[in-house]
């Protein structure tokens, strides 16, 4: 099946009703023509890799480990029946709306070229928070989807570029482990047996290995 990016999305500020109306980004609209992709500014700056879009959350999203959110055009459709509602692109906070690509399936580490130019790798997977749930405006969404375990997954930037809708996705390097991000989102969320396996995954954020490190006992 062929690749490709459906949508790109960039979020729009939003007031954020589920605490206490701070703004949130979570409002992704898709954009038409090309959008710049640079590695952002450390965690804490807001920034992320697509020009014109930020995070207002910054303790825990944005920096270069979130640089885009990616999302399948094929999980959304699974989720479509269960949530009783049309889910356009970018309505998850996705950046990137792909066609064709196991986005949960994909190794953590895994690079994807996207167009000419630029060149993502799969850094972790989305956790879900209370205002993905507000958001949605559905009781129980976080535990729901959770329970799926279909994050979509976050990517850094490893070459800058730029992404449209329709560009092709290539996968050009998928490392010697099989830490996908399903499993390491099943991982630190549910089923913490897991856990040792996420240490093959040399490309997780150092943070998040710093933290499963913490977990099992070992120490630096």
């Amino acid at each position: 099946m062929t690749k490709y990016v459906l949508s790109v999305n960039v979020g729009r500020a939003h007031a954020n009703a589920w605490k206490g109306n701070e703004a949130t980004g979570i409002d992704k609209q898709p954009v038409d023509g090309p959008v710049a992709v640079t590695v952002p500014g450390p965690k804490g700056s807001g920034e992320v890799g697509l020009a014109g879009d930020r995070v207002y959350d910054v303790d825990h999203h944005g920096g270069p480990d979130q640089a885009v959110y990616a999302y399948a055009r094929e999980d959304l459709d699974r989720w479509e029946p269960e949530l009783e509602r049309t889910l356009p692109g970018g309505v998850f906070g996705e950046n990137l709306t792909t066609v064709g690509v196991d986005v949960n399936g994909a190794l953590i580490g895994e690079r994807w070229r996207i167009g000419r130019e630029l060149v993502l790798e799969v850094s972790a997977p989305r956790v879900p928070c209370a205002t993905f749930q507000g958001w949605l405006q559905r009781a129980g969404w976080v535990k729901r989807f959770t329970e799926a375990a279909m994050p979509g997954a976050y990517l850094r930037v490893v070459t800058p570029g730029e992404v449209r809708a329709g560009d092709p996705i290539t996968v050009e390097h998928r490392p010697d482990h099989d830490v996908t991000v399903a499993v390491a989102f099943r991982a630190v969320t549910l089923e913490p047996e897991l856990l040792p396996r996420l240490l093959a995954a040399d490309a997780l954020p150092t943070k998040t290995r710093a933290k499963i490190r913490a977990r099992l006992g070992i120490e630096e």
